[in-house]
């Protein structure tokens, strides 16, 4: 038997329904912020990656799925959606629109070779939204504002948001100097991977998953202590406008983001209660993407978020949406000239709008009512060939056991009347 490949997973028809809501619940709250719907392709050229998301991520390092096609180029399934967005924004000269800033989300597969886990998948699916084009702190405050929104709308309650400030390139330098003088003395105590990124981006030592117990990252410097005068009036801005909006949160000055294009406002929500992956979500901004990848000077913001760990922080709290919506009747037959008129019926019950099944399987009565049971349907239509001489059908009402006999071209309009 072939079997589903590690870390992937089958969302089965009872399932689909909660991603439907979750999806239907993104869109209409995207709207309600003005943010458009873009979809950009599953595979990207490398490069994209490795100049946009960064060589020194463990993204790029150890994660992507990369592959040469015929034609011997190296392409690469997309690990994470901002790269993808700004090389569109970029390639499609969205920064030449009279309307800024272009304010997208999209929601889609994206894929990371990982140990799998719980929350932690290959292949798993991110919503997320960038706003590029505006460096005023209003619209950080807003993409956060979106991101607690679309968590607290769903039912989740047991929420922490989390923010730093990375400061902009000057004050980023200065700490990147003051990182590389506390770790260098004892780099040989850290992994391979910290070793390598000391002088090239010694931030990314403080997100190592490996050594992160190592007394000097609780002494490392704060990037809080080298914002200059710029990058702490943006961040107190940003705070400010949280804080009018009554969006409570943590400054967390150890909090770094897996990505090399972060800048300034930096953001996680966590969850509780799940397993030992409590993030929900990060984003930031990132004012150096679009120029990184061919485009002008044009700042932008963002954040993704994981659906599987979003469902995870639902059965969590105990959260219940999306229960299937049952079809409105299901048709039962006794007799082969009954069972011979039903795809017809059918057919006129569908094309006026009425969802509805039959029996495929040649059961007895009685199955086929167990079966209805089993849908949860609230009519059963009952038809024998006495009735369909007669032009009838019998109609039971699940909820209350009454039948009524109901002339076969007045079905779709008794139950479209009936239905609550």
């Amino acid at each position: 038997m072939i079997q589903i490949p590690r870390g992937t997973q089958d969302i089965l028809p009872e399932q689909v329904e909660l991603w439907h809501k979750i999806e239907e619940h993104a869109k209409a709250l995207c709207h309600l912020f003005n943010y458009q719907e873009i979809r950009t392709p599953i595979f990207e050229s490398t490069d994209l990656f490795q100049r946009g998301v960064g060589d020194t991520t463990d993204i790029v390092q150890k994660e992507m799925y990369t592959f040469e096609d015929r034609g011997g180029r190296s392409l690469t399934l997309r690990p994470e959606g901002t790269a993808s967005v700004v090389r569109s924004f970029v390639e499609n000269k969205r920064y030449g629109l009279p309307d800024q800033p272009a304010k997208f989300f999209y929601n889609g597969p994206m894929f990371r070779y990982e140990r799998p886990q719980s929350g932690r998948m290959r292949q798993f699916t991110q919503f997320g939204v960038e706003a590029i084009g505006s460096k005023d702190p209003a619209i950080d405050a807003e993409v956060i504002s979106l991101a607690m929104q679309f968590y607290q709308g769903l039912g989740l309650k047991k929420l922490k948001l989390v923010i730093n400030s990375l400061g902009d390139p000057e004050s980023r330098k200065a700490h990147k100097e003051a990182l590389i003088n506390h770790f260098k003395p004892s780099i040989n105590e850290f992994c391979s991977d910290c070793q390598a990124r000391l002088e090239k981006n010694p931030l990314r030592i403080l997100d190592c998953k490996v050594d992160h117990d190592h007394p000097l990252m609780g002494t490392a410097p704060s990037i809080l202590d080298f914002l200059n005068d710029e990058s702490k009036d943006y961040f107190a801005k940003v705070r400010q406008y949280l804080d009018a909006m009554e969006i409570s949160y943590v400054v967390d000055p150890t909090l770094v983001r897996g990505l090399d294009y972060y800048n300034h406002t930096t953001f996680e929500v966590m969850g509780e209660g799940f397993g030992a992956i409590t993030t929900l979500m990060g984003g930031g901004r990132y004012n150096g993407l679009v120029s990184e990848l061919g485009g002008p000077e044009s700042p932008g913001i963002g954040f993704a978020l994981s659906i599987e760990r979003l469902i995870l922080a639902l059965q969590a709290e105990k959260v219940e949406i999306g229960q299937p919506k049952p079809i409105d009747c299901f048709i039962t037959t006794i007799g082969e000239r009954a069972k011979q008129e039903v795809p017809v019926i059918l057919n006129n019950l569908r094309r006026s709008g009425i969802s509805c099944d039959q029996d495929y399987m040649d059961r007895k009565i009685k199955a086929q009512f167990k079966q209805a049971d089993r849908l949860n349907v609230p009519f059963v239509v009952v038809m024998g060939d006495e009735e369909i001489e007669k032009g009838v059908v019998n109609v039971k009402t699940m909820e209350t056991g009454n039948q009524q006999e109901v002339e076969i071209q007045q079905l779709a309009s008794y139950i479209k009347e009936h239905i609550s």
